[in-house]
């Protein structure tokens, strides 16, 4: 909480910002792009609401209550003194994808048809065969005896399906960070969204930077 109060006094601008599918790697290629002028802090919600001030009473500077309330999901806080405009532009251009991982929701049906898989090696049939996939080897080549469905859009991804996937270079997980306020000195604005983000388990982020 100290150090989220410090930045209060060292930065102009709080951010509050949701994220779904989070990965680290992406996250932290986003944090060391903007290190020089902002910090990040990702946590528990109710220790960061705590550190800003759950009320009016206990805010740490006026209005921060206001953003305090904003917490909730998978959110984290960025402190800042980049322009406004910048930010933003930085928001929405951030996407980066990735494997989907099992229980995420398929963006897409993938669909394999019956005849060689002539992008998988001989040796890896076995592992196919594991993975419920009716596949044999035909002179060395592996054969699916029969189509396959890997996934189906917006149904669940099976653990096999996401190995699948995986094998196969197709990348459903789109990792984004949304902005869902700002607060500023006799300053406070929500951003409006189009829709609202879904809580995606993230992989266990760091708590600041």
């Amino acid at each position: 909480m100290t150090l989220v109060r410090g930045c209060l006094d060292e930065y102009t601008a709080l951010y509050i910002f949701s994220f779904e599918n989070m990965r680290n790697s992406l996250f932290k290629e986003f944090k060391d792009k903007l290190k020089s002028s902002s910090r990040f802090f990702l946590g528990s919600n109710k220790v960061l609401q705590i550190a800003l001030g759950k009320t009016d009473a206990d805010e740490q500077k006026e209005g921060l209550h206001k953003a305090s309330e904003m917490i909730h999901g998978y959110c984290g806080l960025l402190f800042t003194n980049l322009p406004n405009a910048e930010v933003v532009r930085e928001f929405e251009e951030l996407e980066g994808k990735d494997y989907a991982r099992t229980g995420s929701l398929a963006t897409e049906t993938v669909e394999l048809q019956e005849g060689p898989l002539e992008q998988f090696t001989h040796d890896m049939e076995p592992f196919l065969r594991k993975q419920g996939m009716p596949v044999r080897l035909n002179r060395g080549v592996v054969e699916l005896v029969a189509d396959y469905t890997v996934c189906k859009e917006g149904e669940p991804i099976s653990p096999e399906g996401s190995r699948i996937l995986r094998l196969l270079g197709v990348q459903m997980a789109a990792f984004k960070m949304h902005l869902i306020c700002r607060w500023a000195q006799d300053e406070f604005e929500i951003f409006e969204r189009d829709e609202d983000i879904p809580d995606i388990q993230p992989e266990n982020p760091s708590d600041g930077s």
